[in-house]
């Protein structure tokens, strides 16, 4: 069945590639998701990726610049972190033509953070033909819980960008 939930090791255990890049090392794949972050929000707050698959994407965030007004990580900063590292996870799911649209995201904020770096894992928890949806924990430098959110994403075919701009029938 297409739309059959990730097995458990296989969300576990990203292992050494994945079927639809075979080829392609971690290091080069982490490069290539990187320079496609680069200007965008992500890049903003930085957040650096360490491990990336479909089945499971790990990356971190420094707190520092990303705080609200009274010194601790800011809740929308640990919400965009979970919604990168499943949407990154999410589009190496969908394949090469096609990309993966965020269309439900909720989070639970368990406690603050002063500094330092979190470090946010996305898990596969639902691998479909037409969407993906990922568990984000987000944690602190002692592994101590700082949010869980669940992410769903759409899987569509690849659209540009340039065009979505310039035709608002194309935004739906």
């Amino acid at each position: 069945m297409a739309d059959s939930p990730a097995a458990p090791d296989a969300a576990r255990d990203p292992g050494p590639a994945h079927p639809r890049y075979p080829e392609v090392p971690q290091e080069v794949l982490l490069a290539e998701l990187h320079r496609q972050a680069a200007g965008t929000l992500s890049d903003r707050l930085g957040i650096r990726l360490l491990e990336a698959s479909p089945e499971r994407v790990v990356g971190t965030m420094p707190v520092a610049g990303n705080t609200q007004p009274y010194g601790l990580l800011h809740g929308g900063a640990s919400v965009a972190l979970a919604e990168t590292l499943g949407s990154f996870a999410a589009a190496l799911h969908a394949g090469p033509g096609r990309q993966a649209v965020g269309i439900e995201i909720n989070a639970t904020h368990h406690r603050g953070v002063r500094d330092g770096v979190v470090r946010g894992t996305a898990t596969a928890l639902h691998l479909g033909r037409t969407s993906a949806s990922y568990e984000i924990v987000v944690e602190d430098s002692t592994s101590r819980r700082v949010c869980t959110a669940r992410l769903t994403c759409l899987l569509i075919a690849l659209r540009d960008g340039p065009q979505r701009s310039e035709s608002p029938s194309a935004r739906d």
